[in-house]
């Protein structure tokens, strides 16, 4: 299967980049197809991480407000997990690493991963890097973020039922911690042995 880039029109840069691209693509009975035109919304890299105290059986979510759920009837605050978008030949790793410090104020160590996937790759180039990181949430919370980027970030240090309830019960309801929290439960038992062993 091939496909070709016909031509490319930016329709937009600023923080994101949105290019018009022109293409054609091999069809899976044969042929080409016609001419189509698709919007590309060109993103950042990005990297999340949901910092777990196998201690005290913890993790770490936040809040912050989300434009993209301005519509949504229980308001545009969601409950998420650690994420920044990669600076320029910055890995994932140190990125979940920078950004535990910047949005909740805990270092994260052990990173495993969990995935990594396109977020929306109908419209956008982006791949998520998704980890579960071990830390202390001895005296973690309040409100965090970088005042440059209108960050206001609410810091929650919940037990690993409480995260599970709320996910089952759709009060987290973005795909990034979807995935993490999903990934830790079938998990949860192996990771908080292994690590309390290394103890």
């Amino acid at each position: 299967m091939k496909w070709s880039v016909i031509k490319t029109r930016s329709l937009y840069s600023g923080f994101f980049k949105l290019t018009e691209v022109v293409l054609r693509h091999d069809l899976f009975e044969g042929g080409e197809s016609p001419e189509l035109r698709r919007e590309l919304l060109d993103r950042h890299q990005a990297a999340a991480v949901l910092p777990y105290d196998p201690v005290r059986d913890e993790v770490v979510l936040i809040e912050q407000f989300r434009i993209g759920a301005g519509d949504d009837p229980t308001g545009p605050w969601l409950f998420e997990i650690i994420a920044g978008l990669r600076e320029p030949g910055e890995s994932a790793e140190d990125l979940v690493v920078r950004e535990a410090v910047e949005e909740a104020g805990c270092t994260v160590s052990d990173l495993i991963p969990v995935h990594r996937y396109y977020s929306s790759p109908g419209s956008s180039n982006e791949q998520i890097d998704v980890f579960v990181g071990r830390t202390d949430t001895r005296g973690l919370g309040g409100t965090h973020g970088i005042d440059e980027e209108g960050e206001d970030i609410r810091v929650h240090i919940v037990s690993s039922d409480t995260a599970f309830e709320w996910l089952d019960r759709g009060r987290i309801d973005s795909a990034v911690p979807i995935i993490a929290l999903q990934w830790f439960r079938l998990n949860r038992e192996k990771i908080r042995f292994q690590w309390i062993e290394d103890e």
